[in-house]
């Protein structure tokens, strides 16, 4: 019946007559050149009416033009992220929305219709659950259990201690591996809840982290901060959620951070954005960021190892498995068990588009891809340990007129992945296909 009823709409879409008589529809050309996606998230810019811009959920048909194939996919609306909400709407009394799609496949001449009707609600979405003051937490709910995909560790700032201040001085995401059933992140402690709780190996590096050991502000840029290992007052803190949302395609989060200094100022505004893919095979976390000075220049800098953006796996990779990890480099050249290769010792470590981490958590191996966006700062430069952090980190200056903004995607899944399949996720990141909406 969906297959007819995608037919229908496709004939309806190829014709004037069919056009005038979808009101309640727009159509999407996309352009693929060469490129074949598969399993390819898609963000795209749309300006719709009011009424439209109410809706979460939309019926999508995708369709090739004159070659019969169809296939029918759920789209979620958004309001528009860190990287889009700079376009305006296409004209007065319309509304900016995301329209959010995974596609299955996609070459060429490619078309989206995308219908604003009521729909049913799909099975399975995402949901954000919450325990005040110490996390925000993705699930994904369908027929059974809800499976958990990630945790904003957001506990308040709390200087009363010595180990209360190690638990709250900075935020960072927690990443569950693709069942739910455990945490392939690190936390910093033996536990991540009130109480006692055994230190780990460099609790420094934290799940999903950004920050810089390298801040310089003030006059003449006298003034420092480390925001990675939050020395002496330096704290980042959670200050508050900006947005969730949440669909049959995405989960996504926006929250206000602030970077604190001497005297437990705030020398620095950061809005992070993570978006959650609802794809087949794995789990696609898209990071975004918007970093502010509250006042004169900033420069963030640092070194590989502590700074930028970067993904440390759980402390049992460094207690039990640290040989079992391998990396695979853009070069394609896949590492010996428990080696490393490191900026400056290797200079090919330096803007790398994509890299991974192949490692073992209960007897059960992951793979981590890092995908690094071109319109990132450069000279980015990389470091990888085996016991399993890996990233990399440039040096910028920050103005009131001009912030730093970023973007990365983290891919994980059960099992290795080759050079081809990460290539892929890199070509789907950095040159998704070209929309026009008609």
């Amino acid at each position: 019946m969906k297959r007819c009823f995608a037919a229908l709409l496709v004939s309806l879409a190829t014709t004037n007559v069919g056009l005038a008589q979808l009101q309640d529809s727009i159509l999407i050309q996309l352009t693929t050149g060469k490129t074949e996606y598969r399993n390819v998230p898609l963000c795209i810019p749309i300006s719709v009416s009011q009424e439209w811009g109410k809706f979460v959920e939309v019926p999508v048909v995708d369709f090739q033009p004159g070659s019969g194939a169809a296939g029918n996919e759920m789209g979620q609306l958004t309001r528009p992220g860190i990287l889009t909400e700079s376009i305006p709407p296409a004209k007065p009394g319309l509304v900016r929305r995301d329209l959010h799609v995974v596609l299955p496949v996609i070459r060429g001449k490619w078309s989206l219709l995308v219908t604003f009707k009521k729909t049913d609600l799909q099975s399975p979405l995402f949901a954000w659950t919450e325990k005040k003051n110490m996390y925000e937490e993705l699930v994904l709910t369908g027929s059974g259990p809800a499976t958990p995909v990630l945790r904003y560790m957001n506990r308040p700032y709390d200087a009363s201690s010595k180990e209360s201040r190690e638990r709250s001085y900075k935020v960072f995401h927690h990443l569950y591996d693709p069942t739910g059933k455990r945490f392939v992140t690190n936390g910093g402690f033996a536990d991540d809840s009130a109480g006692k709780g055994k230190k780990l190996l460099y609790p420094h590096h934290r799940g999903i982290m950004y920050g810089f050991n390298k801040c310089s502000y003030g006059p003449d840029l006298k003034n420092k901060a480390d925001t990675w290992h939050c020395t002496g007052a330096t704290h980042v803190s959670h200050e508050k959620t900006l947005n969730r949302e949440a669909g049959p395609v995405v989960g996504r989060q926006r929250v206000l951070l602030g970077w604190y200094g001497a005297g437990e100022k705030p020398f620095a505004l950061e809005e992070r954005e993570m978006t959650v893919y609802n794809v087949k095979g794995g789990t696609l976390v898209e990071f975004a960021s918007r970093l502010k000075t509250t006042g004169g220049k900033i420069r963030v800098d640092g070194d590989p190892q502590h700074a930028g953006f970067q993904f440390r796996a759980h402390n049992d990779v460094a207690a039990q498995t640290q040989q079992q990890t391998y990396y695979l480099h853009p070069d394609g050249a896949k590492g010996a068990m428990g080696k490393e290769r490191n900026w400056p010792g290797d200079k090919s470590m330096v803007d790398l588009p994509w890299y991974a981490m192949s490692f073992v958590l209960d007897k059960q191996r992951y793979s981590a891809v890092y995908l690094n966006h071109p319109k990132n700062p450069k000279e980015t430069r990389f470091s990888e340990r085996a016991y399993g952090r890996f990233g990399g980190y440039f040096q910028r200056d920050i103005t009131p007129e001009d912030p730093l903004v970023v973007t990365y995607r983290l891919w994980l899944q059960n099992g290795e992945i080759t050079t081809e399949q990460a290539r892929a996720l890199q070509t789907a990141f950095a040159t998704p296909p070209k929309a026009n909406v008609k």
